[in-house]
């Protein structure tokens, strides 16, 4: 069995997936749209374009997500989105990354559980953690 986070964004999954492609290191394998779709006429007419379904691949994760029409969207809350760095610098660069524009809930230092751990809300109010394990404490 796979777990793959979902994520839903109001109105901005598409700029997202791009953006997390770009820092991440990703590919995005799908993006579909209402329009087009057997959903398309239940979509307000603004709302066509927006993404029905999104996948991100990363290595052997995916990250999904979509635009869910204003009546079932709610703001993420209650998790975070956890990616393990493999040096240092990788978590310095994906944490700096996504909280441009974001708010910094834990600035990204040493722990001691951890050689570099911070803590994220991005600009599309995504929740992150960035860790780069401590091979102690892993």
């Amino acid at each position: 069995m796979q777990v793959n986070p979902y994520l839903h964004f109001h109105g901005d999954c598409e700029e997202a997936f791009q953006f997390y492609a770009r820092v991440l290191g990703g590919t995005i394998a799908a993006l579909h749209r209402f329009a087009g779709s057997p959903m398309e006429s239940q979509m307000p007419a603004d709302w066509r374009n927006k993404v029905m379904h999104a996948s991100l691949r990363l290595g052997a994760f995916t990250l999904m997500g979509s635009d869910p029409p204003a009546p079932h969207f709610q703001a993420p809350q209650g998790f975070s989105v956890c990616l393990e760095a493999e040096t240092e610098a990788e978590a310095d660069r994906v944490y700096a990354a996504l909280a441009a524009g974001g708010k910094p809930t834990m600035p990204i230092q040493k722990t001691f559980w951890s050689r570099r751990f911070g803590m994220l809300v991005d600009r599309f109010g995504i929740p992150w953690i960035i860790n780069c394990p401590n091979p102690e404490y892993s």
